[in-house]
């Protein structure tokens, strides 16, 4: 009988946050429920509320108070000290039966009930030091800031007892909340995990960085993508899975990689946002992340100017890694030897040796919208058939 020796590390805060409602209790809270106020919440606030109530803001437990929120905008940080790096409100408009001490039920777009919060704070938010402290930017070229346009001008904080989690209907066998995650991992008997945090379809080069990363780290992958909220124009989260899954299945070593899907609401923040990142994924079980260049970036500005720098995120997870709990993994830039057929860091390649590379333009330009198939040195083919599939050539 094998020993279980490995020990994934903890959660942050020392323990995951559950806030799903006994099931002995649902029956009369659904019916009080159905009584109470009702506040539709946005996409964006859905997708804040299942990752709160599964721990994977652990140990955050409800949208922030003020206290929380304006040590979070100055300092990156809770009012108990903990790191977290990114505001995690509930913004509202007024209305009457938004109050103190009030009961409301919180529903999506679709008027679910997704769950009973017990309001103890309301204060107003500034749209221009938000936009400043965490985007560094008040320029509407950034979609957050001008999502952020849209949003209630009062926040609201309570206790929350969750009804249900959002449905939803495809890859339900890989939804996997902080805790369902961090068993399948205890399976797989790892000792280190290198999670991969990716809101793009995965190529031979990505594939080379994250098969070397765990690797070096004798770890196991989790495959991390991103399926609430993204950048506007990705690659649709369907078409994504999809490629993720084909790779999982004949690419990887089976008692060495776990593909999970991670319903998160991205802010585009770079710096901030990798950190956050990190800290989600020490939730999950990790302790080791990539980090690319020009991570969570929202491209540029209205002036031309990248929003941050190709390095910013990777300084700022180094500098907050030691007290995270999770080493940064940078994402090293590679090129494709034609002569060797293999992949190789760009800083080993030696002057004068035939390499090959493709831009995300000329993959849409040069191949999907002229019909030609991507090249089995860039992307496998069972990605390049989904790819296809999802983009037809302008011509069909």
């Amino acid at each position: 009988m094998k020993t279980q020796t490995n020990q994934l590390i903890s959660p942050y805060g020392g323990k995951l946050v559950d806030l799903l409602a006994p099931a002995e209790e649902l029956p009369d809270l659904k019916a009080q429920a159905s009584e109470l106020p009702t506040v539709r919440i946005s996409e964006r606030s859905v997708c804040d509320l299942e990752l709160l109530a599964t721990g994977a803001f652990s140990p955050l437990e409800t949208f922030m108070g003020e206290e929380d929120y304006r040590r979070v905008l100055a300092e990156m940080r809770l009012k108990d000290g903990h790191l977290f790096p990114i505001p995690i409100t509930l913004p509202v408009d007024p209305v009457p039966h938004i109050g103190l001490d009030q009961k409301i039920t919180l529903c999506n777009a679709k008027n679910e009930l997704l769950a009973v919060m017990t309001i103890d704070e309301i204060y107003e938010w500034d749209l221009g030091e938000a936009a400043e402290c965490v985007f560094k930017s008040q320029d509407v070229r950034h979609p957050l800031v001008a999502e952020m346009h849209r949003w209630g001008k009062l926040c609201i904080s309570g206790r929350l007892q969750i009804l249900q989690l959002p449905k939803h209907y495809d890859f339900q066998d890989i939804r996997l909340t902080a805790e369902q995650t961090r068993r399948r991992l205890e399976e797989l008997d790892c000792n280190n995990v290198v999670a991969f945090q990716t809101r793009n379809p995965l190529h031979r080069v990505h594939e080379e960085l994250i098969k070397r990363a765990t690797e070096e780290s004798d770890g196991t992958l989790l495959l991390h993508p991103v399926v609430g909220m993204t950048k506007p124009g990705d690659v649709d989260h369907y078409t994504r899975v999809r490629t993720y899954r084909a790779l999982a299945a004949h690419y990887h070593d089976p008692k060495r990689v776990l593909l999970a899907l991670l319903p998160l609401a991205m802010r585009m923040a770079g710096p901030r946002e990798a950190v956050w990142h990190a800290l989600i994924r020490r939730n999950f079980g990790a302790n080791h992340l990539i980090v690319g260049r020009d991570h969570a970036s929202p491209g540029v500005d209205s002036t031309g100017k990248p929003f941050y720098g190709p390095y910013d995120a990777q300084e700022l997870m180094e500098q907050s890694s030691e007290e995270l709990g999770v080493t940064l993994v940078p994402f090293r830039e590679f090129v494709y030897l034609p002569d060797e057929d293999r992949y190789e860091e760009v800083s080993k390649v030696k002057a004068g040796t035939q390499t090959a590379s493709l831009s995300g333009t000329q993959v849409r330009e040069q191949y999907l919208n002229a019909g030609k198939r991507i090249p089995e040195w860039f992307t496998r083919p069972e990605v390049a058939d989904i790819l296809s599939e999802t983009h037809p050539p302008r011509h069909r």
